[in-house]
């Protein structure tokens, strides 16, 4: 039978939660991995019964669990889940050792701070989680300190691919105010070799050849908290979405400021248009119409709730510049929420479902593209991601 499958990560466990293709009806099953962080968790694209699971915890260093019966089950691929006393986290599956290598020809040890001073990089934890499109044992791994790892083998191990980090600009990324988080990931379905990726506060970049080489494109941000606003790194980008029917196409929401690309990264135009607010953190794409985006607005960089505590999805029909509220279902008074970047979601069905999940633990959900909205469950713990698995 169809349906959709909703992975929820949050800060004291993960939640799975499923409904049939009429997505009225929810089953809530969880916390899996209670109290631990559950940063993210994604299936794999080729097999609905592949998902892999971020668990983590400041005693206990970092997991990957993986399921291969929907999330009924897990394994830690590898086992272990301590750390030694270097801080490295032990066992195969936790083994995230950044590569020294440079295409500067310069060791890649330190990284910039606020203060311009150096720090070495430190693994802390596994920030995204986006499984290949083609072969379920191939994951890559967004990690702070910023950089990307991938597993060919089902998550037993994990390697660098250190042309990111070693291209040059790696040691000048700073951290954001939630850490130095590679927190995006996004395969391009009709180029197997383009990868992009986002970091905060460092900015996108893009691969064309599998992850041996990278460039930035962050060229149109602008930053005004940065002494050089138009710089080549540096820019805090929130989260980057991508739709397959339009591959050279991106929309960015950024740290201020909703983006648009037309030559995959290339070059970035702003399109927050008649948005109150162009302050958030999530964004994503209407499956069925590659030129349909949702933004959460929220009120400043400093005040994470909605604009007058009303939580407001905006939809814009046109690529960007022209928005509409959504608000039906969704509450208008007193609602002091905050959605986090990897916490809204897509499914696959006509009418497209949407999916958001709140810092207040309510996860919400719209089986008409965005028109009507209802809670799908209240009251877990803070939700830090949100995806969509559709079964066909």
């Amino acid at each position: 039978m169809s349906g959709v499958r909703l992975l929820v990560g949050t800060v004291k466990g993960a939640f799975v939660i499923e409904s049939d293709g009429t997505r009225k009806k929810w089953k809530v099953s969880g916390p899996h991995f209670a109290g631990w962080e559950v940063y993210h968790m994604k299936g794999s694209p080729v097999d609905p019964d592949r998902i892999y699971c971020s668990q983590t915890s400041g005693w206990f260093g970092q997991v990957i669990q993986r399921s291969n019966d929907g999330g009924k089950t897990w394994e830690a691929p590898g086992g272990g889940v301590t750390k030694s006393p270097q801080g490295w986290p032990q066992g195969e599956s936790n083994r995230f050792v950044y590569d020294t290598s440079s295409e500067t020809g310069k060791p890649l040890t330190t990284h910039q701070w606020y203060d311009g001073t150096q720090h070495p990089w430190e693994f802390k934890r596994v920030w995204h989680l986006e499984p290949s499109l083609s072969d379920p044992d191939t994951v890559y791994a967004g990690v702070e300190d910023a950089a990307i790892f991938r597993t060919v083998d089902g998550g037993f191990t994990w390697q660098e691919l250190p042309g990111l980090r070693g291209h040059g600009t790696g040691p000048r990324w700073q951290p954001g105010a939630g850490g130095m988080c590679l927190h995006t990931i996004v395969l391009d379905s009709s180029n197997p070799h383009r990868i992009f990726i986002a970091i905060s506060a460092a900015g996108a970049f893009r691969t064309d050849d599998g992850g041996k080489t990278w460039k930035p494109i962050n060229r149109g941000l602008r930053s005004q908290f940065l002494p050089d606003q138009d710089t080549e790194v540096g820019h805090c980008v929130h989260r980057v979405a991508h739709h397959g029917a339009k591959p050279n196409v991106l929309f960015m929401q950024k740290h201020w400021d909703v983006m648009r690309s037309d030559d995959a990264g290339d070059n970035w135009h702003e399109v927050s248009g008649n948005l109150p607010t162009d302050f958030g953190f999530v964004i994503d794409i209407n499956t069925n119409e590659p030129d349909t985006v949702y933004v959460v607005p929220i009120k400043s960089d400093s005040e994470h709730y909605p604009l007058k505590g009303r939580l407001r999805v905006y939809r814009s029909r046109t690529g960007g510049n022209e928005w509409e509220p959504l608000t039906k279902g969704l509450p208008q008074r007193n609602c002091f929420v905050n959605v986090l970047r990897d916490s809204m979601a897509v499914d696959k069905f006509d009418p497209c479902g949407v999916y958001f999940g709140t810092t207040g633990g309510q996860v919400y959900g719209s089986a008409d593209g965005g028109d009507s909205w209802k809670a799908i469950v209240h009251d877990l713990p803070r939700v830090l991601s949100v995806e969509a698995q559709t079964l066909l």
